[in-house]
């Protein structure tokens, strides 16, 4: 029985492993901020639940039409990898903790690693807010599924759908929006992969 898991497991994320890339590779915007690693590793990853997990799961609403591959392979994943606690140890509130759902696939604590890049699958239900925040590595957001408005600090606001992406510079403080649809996007860093992001304080946004 347990040779069988295994088996399963692995082809499950092989399956993430291929449908990432190859919606990547048709991406301009990602292929130019960073191109996908030719030397990516498997590694065994321990995984570990949170509720944000049941609720990207159970979210009938979500459907991509550009990245349907893409959006099941995600959601195959979800047993077998480890869900993030970014904001832990913050007063983000559970409400944030619970629906705010994101898992690293190529990183620590994600099925593969590569030293050119960390990636991560980020998901919001509808009539969510995911406030001001920042961290030191660069950032590219591509919009698997559904939409959301993209604020970034020095820029107008942006509504982004399937296939849209948004660059967020280093330390630029940014926040994201859904209004009655849900959003699912992959997200790359390049450089500085030690540094989580933190929530900025009001007054950097004055």
């Amino acid at each position: 029985m347990s040779n069988r898991f295994d088996m399963d497991r692995e082809a499950v994320f092989q399956t993430l492993l291929r449908t990432t890339q190859s919606a990547y590779a048709e991406s301009a915007a990602m292929t130019d901020f960073t191109p996908f690693p030719d030397n990516v590793a498997r590694q065994a990853v321990t995984p570990f639940h949170r509720k944000c997990c049941d609720v990207f799961c159970q979210d009938k609403a979500l459907a991509s039409q550009k990245y349907p591959a893409l959006q099941d392979a995600i959601r195959a994943a979800s047993d077998a990898v480890h869900w993030r606690e970014t904001y832990k140890d913050t007063d983000i509130g559970d409400d944030f903790m619970d629906r705010f759902a994101c898992y690293c696939i190529i990183g620590e604590n994600a099925p593969f690693m590569s030293a050119a890049i960390r990636l991560f699958m980020v998901y919001m239900p509808p009539h969510f807010y995911y406030p001001w925040h920042h961290h030191p590595a660069e950032e590219m957001y591509m919009v698997v599924s559904g939409n959301g408005v993209f604020k970034r600090k020095g820029c107008l606001d942006e509504m982004l759908t399937e296939g849209s992406t948004s660059f967020h510079e280093s330390n630029q403080p940014h926040a994201l929006e859904t209004l009655v649809d849900p959003l699912l996007c992959l997200v790359a860093w390049r450089d500085d992969f030690e540094t989580p992001p933190v929530l900025t304080p009001p007054s950097d946004m004055s």
